[in-house]
């Protein structure tokens, strides 16, 4: 379900509806802060957790992409270990991109195999020692930075900039897994991502920005005429993507994260394309749960993500012990 509007209401006037809910957001908290008192798994190998303290979309999985490819030209043996939200496998199994669905694995872990050794794994603690008997040298962590089954490293917090963190207040009072300030003591960095650089206070936390971008494909997307559909966290930035390029949306159907692309949802968009005369549009998380049949009728935009400086990062890496070989 899209997230309440109130959600984004300024903290200073989070409204009746956020009031009224914050007694069940400290409930929600305080389950959380009970969570993490539990002991984890210590992997012989650095890991890093990319995570998020905000629920839905901020941008971690371009994220992980943009880390793992640093990381795998400085010389180091990545791989990602992520619990495969919306896969029916439980794991320890690493993703094969040729062999397995999106509904085996989940949507995400399909995209990033296609970058680096990917595993996924309920079990998370288990994903990890299987990505380390496997010979990885670095574990990227995808999501899991409330999960405590496995210690980490370096914790990066990746928040939408344009969102921030909303009105400030925990699941149902606002779209936060923990209060910002609890978080942010676990946190090593925060990563903003978005043209906006909101006014995010991270306290002593360094804050790095970055931005998703286009890849240039050759496509020419000026003035095409679209149906844009996405079923990510925020399908308004993919939307914004679209009209940055060029494109003229013809209209614009905003599914929510991980919905399964349905045989009657799709035919109704093809149906829906050729009489408008637009074509079909998606993001490359979505491309992935298409079916074979299909994809020769999407157009995909990839995004990837670029940061504006890596060095706050980088002093982290160095002090876990990565660095350039």
């Amino acid at each position: 379900m899209p997230a309440p509007l109130f959600w984004f209401n300024d903290p200073a006037k989070p409204g009746l509806k956020a009031r009224l809910l914050s007694p069940l957001g400290w409930l929600y908290g305080a389950a959380t802060a009970r969570r993490l008192r539990q002991s984890g798994y210590r992997a012989s190998v650095p890991v890093i957790c990319i995570g998020n303290i905000n629920i839905g979309g901020t941008g971690k999985t371009p994220t992980a992409i943009a880390l793992a490819q640093r990381l795998i030209g400085w010389g180091y043996r990545v791989h990602i270990v992520s619990r495969g939200y919306g896969g029916s496998l439980a794991g320890p199994v690493q993703v094969n991109e040729r062999t397995h669905s999106a509904a085996e694995v989940g949507d995400e872990p399909l995209l990033l195999s296609a970058f680096t050794p990917t595993w996924i794994a309920r079990d998370r603690a288990a994903g990890v020692q299987a990505a380390q008997s496997a010979g990885a040298e670095v574990i990227l962590l995808d999501d899991g930075f409330q999960n405590p089954s496995v210690i980490k490293d370096l914790s990066i917090v990746v928040v939408d900039a344009s969102r921030g963190f909303g009105n400030g207040r925990v699941l149902p009072a606002g779209p936060l897994r923990e209060p910002v300030g609890t978080g942010l003591k676990r946190a090593n960095l925060v990563l903003s991502i978005g043209r906006t650089k909101a006014q995010i206070d991270t306290g002593e936390t360094p804050l790095m920005h970055g931005q998703l971008t286009p890849l240039q494909t050759g496509m020419v997307w000026q003035d095409m005429r679209v149906l844009a559909f996405a079923g990510i966290g925020n399908p308004d930035k993919f939307f914004g993507t679209l009209r940055d390029l060029g494109c003229n949306i013809i209209r614009a159907e905003a599914l929510e994260d991980h919905q399964p692309l349905t045989e009657a949802l799709l035919t109704r968009l093809e149906l829906e394309g050729k009489t408008r005369v637009a074509q079909l549009v998606t993001t490359e998380k979505d491309a992935v749960r298409l079916p074979a049949h299909f994809r020769p009728k999407v157009l995909t935009v990839p995004v990837r993500l670029s940061i504006d400086d890596w060095s706050p990062l980088d002093v982290e890496l160095a002090r876990i012990g990565i660095t350039p070989r």
